[in-house]
């Protein structure tokens, strides 16, 4: 085991409006886990197998992306992000959400899970883009990352906070006693950040390997109330862009991960029964697979814009550096388009960008969803299909 329990006592609280079994004090067992700075992990060689296939699939993915491609960049953001939302239960229909993000960028209010899911977006950028910039990481790095998580959520008063009291996974609402899962004590949550923190900063073990054991470990601190498997997930990926396997293109692991919850979570528990190896295993085979589906998905979409230039050339063929030849280069970072976000992506006129979307819905690339000149709204042909199937982690099809 990586680690220890130690036994706690629950005070009674007669007070709490609840069932009289849990207004008693009751035992429980937290876990506090090893430290994990400096540790020495040796891997069976077949393990060692998949976390080097993982990693060239990674770098496959990596190794023709060029500014032209930044926006297939930001689709697979976009997907791990939503991805790793849906592990914790928010689901919203891609469409929908489309939808939301393009009311949400012309400064319209939207639903609140959308909203919630959207900062899960944000914080997920945020992380990767200070990943690069940042001499080291430190707890103040993982506050900032969990504060734009939550920041639009029903608890945002939580966001950008460690906890201060003890939490718990599964069992009931009132007491830790009985629960599937207690992390460590609160008093032990800033000893343990700062260990993690400084395993994070170390180059010792492959990337991959780095990721894996910083996500578990993080995982079980569970050093926020609320939102910690997502800024757990986004620390993997802070860990590959610090290391340089994911200069461009992030591999969406959570597609994996959310696809199989049982098998991803059963996971975790084996990294906290020291059966390391077998963690690293399941972590690393569903990096390779999240990648792999990213090098399919991200051809399919650069396919479907070949299709859309070709019509767009039978349509009106309009100049080399016209518009509208930017949008559809911008379009799979923004499946719903309005001319504002158009504006902004392309750095063009918003009259040249208003010809350009006449230009692409006279084509058949651009769907109009409002007919209101106000706030009006263009959805791009076909890819939100694709982008559904990428988030579902569906098998792709030749």
């Amino acid at each position: 085991m990586r680690g220890h329990y130690v036994h706690q006592t629950w005070p009674a609280d007669p007070a709490v409006y609840a069932p009289p079994r849990y207004r008693r004090a009751c035992g429980y067992d937290a876990f506090i886990p090893e430290t994990v700075a400096g540790a020495d992990v040796t891997l069976p060689g077949d393990v060692a197998g998949v976390v080097s296939d993982a990693e060239k699939a990674i770098f496959d993915l990596n190794r023709k992306a060029g500014p032209e491609l930044l926006p297939l960049a930001r689709l697979l953001l976009r997907t791990e992000s939503i991805a790793s939302s849906k592990v914790e239960g928010l689901q919203v229909d891609a469409r929908q959400l489309a939808r939301a993000e393009a009311s949400q960028e012309t400064g319209r209010r939207v639903g609140s899970q959308a909203a919630e899911i959207l900062a899960n977006i944000d914080a997920m950028q945020l992380s990767i883009e200070r990943a690069a910039e940042l001499a080291g990481i430190r707890p103040g790095d993982l506050l900032d990352i969990h504060r734009v998580l939550l920041e639009r959520a029903p608890n945002s008063q939580i966001a950008g906070r460690f906890r201060s009291s003890q939490n718990w996974i599964g069992g009931n609402d009132y007491n830790p006693c009985g629960a599937a899962f207690i992390p460590p004590p609160p008093g032990e949550v800033d000893r343990l950040l700062d260990d993690l923190c400084a395993f994070v900063d170390d180059v010792a073990l492959p990337p991959l390997v780095q990721a894996a054991i910083a996500h578990a470990q993080f995982e079980t601190i569970h050093p926020f109330e609320d939102g910690n498997g997502r800024t757990g997930r986004a620390l993997v990926q802070v860990v590959l862009r610090r290391r340089g396997l994911t200069p461009a293109f992030v591999p969406p692991i959570s597609v994996v991960l959310a696809r199989d919850k049982d098998r991803y979570l059963n996971g975790l528990t084996l990294f906290r029964e020291d059966r390391l190896a077998d963690w690293i295993e399941l972590f690393a085979a569903a990096t390779a697979e999240a990648a792999m589906l990213a090098v399919h998905y991200t051809a399919r979409v650069s396919r479907l814009q070949d299709v859309w230039r070709q019509r767009l050339r039978d349509h009106a063929n309009p100049r080399a550096d016209a518009a509208a030849w930017g949008l559809i280069a911008v379009l799979p970072a923004h499946p719903i388009v309005t001319v504002s976000v158009a504006v902004a992506a392309t750095r063009r006129t918003k009259p040249a960008v208003a010809n350009a979307i006449e230009q692409l819905e006279a084509a058949g690339i651009l769907t109009r969803l409002t007919e209101s000149a106000r706030n009006r709204a263009w959805e791009a042909e076909g890819l939100l299909d694709l982008i559904v199937g990428l988030e579902a982690g569906v098998a792709w099809q030749t």
